[in-house]
């Protein structure tokens, strides 16, 4: 019997490679009939810059989810994602992706995978991260033009 997802998250870092991410995600939602959900999860202000912050971080980290927000429903709304499974997390990205896809009976995790640079933002080591911990499938999409790993 084949296994059918019932709910793929697609792990996204906002950059131009992001719908490549989401556009190979909905054709597998679409023939198992899944629900689809996006996620970008944003570190933590204080967690970059070691808690010593000379403003008002609450404010700075407003504007950060805000601009996030925006540009996630750039890449999900012409998909017609709804925005109630637009998500935007606020915590260490691997941990944060698998609590919600805990949560949420996610089945499927895609990522997107180029080399060392860009999701490096997202997944730390690209989507090793998010496949260590992961209790269900996890689908890393090759993306980023040819060249992208060649040595500085």
């Amino acid at each position: 019997m084949s296994h059918e997802y019932r709910h793929v998250l697609v792990a996204v870092d906002l950059t131009r490679d992001s719908h490549l991410v989401l556009e190979r995600a909905l054709p597998i939602a679409e023939r198992n009939g899944a629900t689809i959900s996006i996620i970008h999860a944003l570190e933590p202000l204080g967690f970059a810059y070691g808690g010593d912050i000379p403003m008002d971080v609450t404010t700075l980290q407003d504007q950060l989810d805000e601009h996030a927000r925006t540009r996630l429903a750039e890449i999900a709304d012409p998909s017609n994602i709804p925005r109630e499974r637009q998500h935007i997390i606020v915590g260490m990205p691997d941990s944060e992706i698998h609590r919600f896809a805990e949560e949420h009976g996610v089945d499927l995790i895609v990522v997107g995978s180029h080399g060392r640079t860009g999701f490096a933002l997202l997944l730390g080591s690209t989507s090793s991260g998010v496949l260590r911990g992961a209790k269900c499938d996890v689908l890393a999409v090759r993306v980023g033009q040819e060249g992208d790993d060649a040595e500085e």
